[in-house]
Formats: C-alpha cells, sequence, structure tokens
C-alpha cells in the first residue's frame, strides 16, 4: 500500500519561484518513472514533466526552458523547480508515480497543491 504526498505550493507573484515536492511512502520495492501534471480551472489536466529512475527527463512545450523536474531515490521523492512562474502557470499540480510495492506493479497519484501566480 503506497501514498504520495505532495508539498509545496503556495501563492506567489508573476516571475517569483517556487518548489514543489512529492514524497513516496509505503510498501516500496521500487519506484520507475514519476511524473508532474497540472490542472487548471476549466482545462483538461496536462502532463507538464517526466523522469525515469535513471534521470531522462521530458517536459511539455509550455515550460521547457523553465520548470526543473529532478528525483532523490534515496528518498522516494520527486520535485519540480519552478522559476519565473507566469500566470498560465496557475493550477493543481499533481504527482504521479509508476511503482512496484508488496501488492504489485501499479499507478499512483497524489493529492494534488495549489499554485496560485498572480499577476
Amino acid at each position: 500500500q503506497v501514498q504520495l504526498v505532495e508539498s509545496g505550493g503556495g501563492l506567489v507573484q508573476t516571475g517569483g519561484s517556487l518548489r514543489l515536492s512529492c514524497a513516496a511512502s509505503g510498501s516500496i520495492f521500487h519506484i520507475k518513472d514519476m511524473y508532474w501534471h497540472r490542472q487548471a480551472p476549466g482545462k483538461q489536466r496536462e502532463l507538464v514533466a517526466r523522469i525515469t529512475f535513471s534521470g531522462t527527463t521530458d517536459y511539455a512545450d509550455s515550460v521547457k526552458g523553465r520548470f526543473t523536474i529532478s528525483r532523490d531515490n534515496a528518498k522516494n521523492t520527486v520535485y519540480l523547480q519552478m522559476p519565473s512562474l507566469k500566470p498560465e502557470d496557475t493550477a493543481v499540480y499533481y504527482c504521479n508515480a509508476d511503482i512496484i510495492g508488496r501488492d504489485g506493479a501499479n499507478n499512483y497519484w497524489g493529492q494534488g497543491t495549489q499554485v496560485t501566480v498572480s499577476s
């Protein structure tokens, strides 16, 4: 049984920075890919970034060159560094991960953390 918990969201002015964290806990044997998604009001949920176990990364065009995804495998934690924030980045950000646990291989989601960027 696995749980993902996000933290680090909040209210920031345009041009400010936030760092999101997502820690996995429970009976974990191995974490494969980890992801950040976001969902803005009235919009579909979109994939923001992905990172593999070995550290290969992919980004949505909307955040490429600004955001950085990283992970600490010893802590079962994934991060999203978000500098130069824009009002368009306002959304609920969700952590997602492919995890092998005691109950087998499953995909898990965190509860989400709100990011609000004021103009």
